[in-house]
């Protein structure tokens, strides 16, 4: 894929990904075919800062882990009450990178 169509990609959507993955993503990126173009432009990411809001305000019934599609921990926080208020707590410095990881599990199963 043409480089320039890359970093324009980077540019925008770095914020949905942990920085470790950027160089694994664009490496991947720029070996794809420019067919794949279309795929890539529309791929949707899980905003990071939404699901910190999201766990500040809801986290108690698990809505923030319901939304980046961790099921069985949003099963888990909405049955404990979110584990009885200690695990809210811990998710709000956990959430935003849960979603990165969860960005690029998604990004990886669309071209791998």
């Amino acid at each position: 894929m043409d480089a320039q169509k890359v970093d324009m990609f980077m540019m925008m959507n770095a914020k949905y990904f942990e920085s470790h993955h950027l160089n694994a993503v664009r490496e991947k990126l720029l070996t794809l075919d420019e067919s794949k173009w279309g795929l890539v432009q529309t791929m949707q990411f899980k905003e990071p800062t939404t699901s910190l809001i999201i766990s500040i305000f809801a986290g108690q019934f698990g809505i923030d882990r319901f939304m980046i599609g961790d099921t069985g921990m949003g099963v888990g926080k909405l049955l404990t009450c979110g584990g009885l208020g200690i695990w809210i707590i811990i998710d709000w410095f956990l959430i935003m990178g849960a979603t990165r990881e969860k960005n690029m599990e998604t990004f990886q199963n669309t071209f791998y």
